[in-house]
């Protein structure tokens, strides 16, 4: 076992060659090496990942899911359940799950894994049980580094207001509520928004709108460092691609949109601002093809993730695991109304 501090994209992508930031722990293929890993697991990983933000095992027999669970384990604890969902995964086996089920040809913006709510998980797990043909990396951005490129203007409002998530869950449209939160009884729903920070509104028959009020900077609890941890860029209605954002607002007013984000205050994030922080996260990002048996590990609060365009098979299995005991997450001010509060 052997490991270095970066991996560079193989031959023949047509990505910058820039490493990425995992640190790379390499296996001989022998399930012995295997053994070592998980039997020192902890002790072998940790400390790495803490320090680098992604951890990316190469040349480990981890050939399967229940290989996947029995490192995770290993590793983390016991693998959460997804909760409070924002995208179609399916579930594999227990609690490891398909990366978000979109189409191929779809980028998925850079992320901290359920940072709009008020847990999270500390760790990520990626299992590449399928190479793509091409592309289809996993892109990673270390969030400390993402904030120190934001401008401090910008920070200080963030800091000031707070960042809002508003979600509407319409019939035949996207992730049910009632898929979002495993229920079907509304007291269910309503008993976990009050508990978690969120505001519920009944619409209709079988209308939910929530939102909630979040912190945009938190503090690693194992480093101390400040780290950009919301998803105030992802979830805003301008990091969809044209296509999909244009049809959008031709079915729905802004405040009835699936997902949308503003300042804590309700106040709209100008556009400027929004261009600004996706700009932070490119120049942030790193990545690195992805072979058979690869796991990435990732330090959630630490390294945000995405997805690349792919062509061929691609199938990466994800756990999760180490719940948050931030504290951080809600701020005690209400939500306003989407759009209607602390114009600038």
């Amino acid at each position: 076992m052997s490991t270095s501090s970066s991996a560079t994209p193989t031959a023949g992508t047509d990505v910058p060659d820039r490493p990425t930031l995992a640190h790379v722990i390499e296996g001989d293929g022998s399930r012995a090496s295997l053994e070592a890993l998980t039997h020192a697991a902890r002790a072998t990983v940790l400390p790495r990942l803490y320090r680098h933000g992604a951890v990316l095992l190469r040349g480990f027999p981890v050939h399967d899911v229940e290989g996947l669970d029995a490192l995770v384990r290993a590793v983390s604890g016991r693998p959460l359940p997804y909760s409070e969902r924002s995208s179609p995964r399916t579930a594999i086996k227990g609690n490891v799950y398909t990366s978000t089920d979109y189409p191929p040809d779809q980028e998925i913006f850079l992320h901290n894994e359920n940072s709009y709510q008020s847990s999270w998980p500390m760790v990520l797990f990626f299992h590449c049980l399928a190479e793509p043909d091409s592309l289809g990396a996993t892109p990673l951005a270390d969030t400390r580094d993402v904030l120190r490129r934001i401008d401090p203007a910008v920070q200080e409002e963030f800091a000031r207001r707070g960042w809002s998530v508003v979600r509407n869950f319409h019939d035949r449209l996207g992730v049910s509520w009632r898929e979002v939160f495993g229920t079907e009884d509304r007291s269910v729903v309503e008993d976990y928004c009050r508990e978690n920070g969120l505001l519920p509104q009944w619409r209709g028959r079988n209308g939910l709108r929530t939102t909630a009020v979040r912190r945009a900077v938190h503090h690693h609890p194992v480093t101390g460092e400040a780290t950009w941890f919301n998803h105030a860029a992802f979830f805003h209605v301008s990091t969809l691609p044209r296509q999909i954002r244009d049809g959008l607002e031709q079915l729905f007013a802004e405040e009835d949109l699936p997902s949308n984000t503003y300042y804590g205050d309700g106040g709209r994030i100008p556009d400027a601002v929004l261009d600004h922080l996706r700009s932070c996260y490119r120049q942030a990002t790193t990545r690195f093809d992805w072979c058979r048996g690869d796991v990435l590990i990732v330090d959630n609060m630490a390294v945000a993730h995405g997805r690349e365009p792919f062509t061929g098979p691609r199938r990466i299995a994800v756990a999760m695991a180490e719940p948050s005991a931030d504290g951080q997450a809600g701020e005690t001010l209400p939500p306003a109304a989407p759009g209607t509060a602390g114009r600038r």
